[in-house]
């Protein structure tokens, strides 16, 4: 088994940056043909490592910055006024755990969340292939929460990996046609929860980029702990807006 010591990376060539317009990206990525354990993937994860499918990542762009790894620290975390409003709004809703798998209701409801709301993103169209690379293969402890009414409609999917200290946020997808239940917002409150009861500590939600406002969500949770120069700190009000 591989561990941070024997791990070979490799350095993508220049690329579209998915997150700021007209700028140009690097991506380092992990020896694909390397096993991952757990406690190194969780390491890589520390070090701001994220999981797409099979591959595991970071940005590595040349005199840029911009996307920072962002966690939630579960014992200090406290929901705001209106993230309570958001959890009693779905008191309602009953949740499942299973393992990775392609299923025609859970692909429905990623294709109608992606055409919705990514038309002009990098997963724009969907397909089953696609859909499979992505979120079904995996090599690590992952899980789908489903998240369904009380009339069995499945409204949301959030896709976690499971750490030595914590949950890798890796997606979430949900019903276009249930705005009003936020259901975003929940599936993170959801997974705070989850977490005390499975005692870890931390919800690693990905990169949050300051200038890209579908990432702007992640600081709606706080306080939210930032990787700076592989430290992690504190998010300052100065930081982020």
């Amino acid at each position: 088994m591989s561990n941070l010591q024997t791990l070979k990376f490799f350095v993508t060539p220049d690329h579209d940056c998915s997150y700021i317009e007209r700028a140009t990206a690097k991506t380092l990525f992990v020896d694909p043909q390397a096993p991952l354990d757990k406690p190194t993937y969780s390491q890589l994860t520390q070090y701001g490592f994220r999981r797409s499918g099979t591959h595991v990542y970071r940005p590595h762009c040349d005199g840029c910055a911009a996307c920072i790894s962002a966690r939630i620290p579960v014992d200090r975390f406290k929901r705001s006024k209106s993230q309570r409003r958001i959890w009693n709004k779905n008191r309602d809703i009953l949740v499942e755990t299973i393992e990775p798998r392609f299923d025609e209701e859970i692909y429905d409801l990623y294709a109608r969340y992606i055409n919705a709301r990514h038309d002009d993103g990098d997963m724009y169209p969907p397909s089953q292939d696609q859909f499979i690379s992505f979120l079904v293969e995996s090599n690590q402890s992952t899980q789908f929460h489903l998240y369904r009414d009380t009339d069995g409609e499945l409204l949301a999917v959030a896709v976690t990996d499971q750490l030595v200290d914590g949950l890798s946020a890796v997606y979430s997808f949900f019903s276009p046609d249930h705005d009003q239940r936020s259901l975003g917002v929940f599936a993170v409150l959801w997974q705070m929860e989850y977490l005390k009861q499975i005692n870890l500590p931390y919800n690693y939600l990905g990169y949050w980029v300051k200038n890209c406002k579908k990432m702007a969500y992640k600081t709606q949770y706080q306080p939210i702990e930032i990787l700076l120069d592989d430290v992690w700190v504190d998010a300052t009000d100065d930081m982020i807006k």
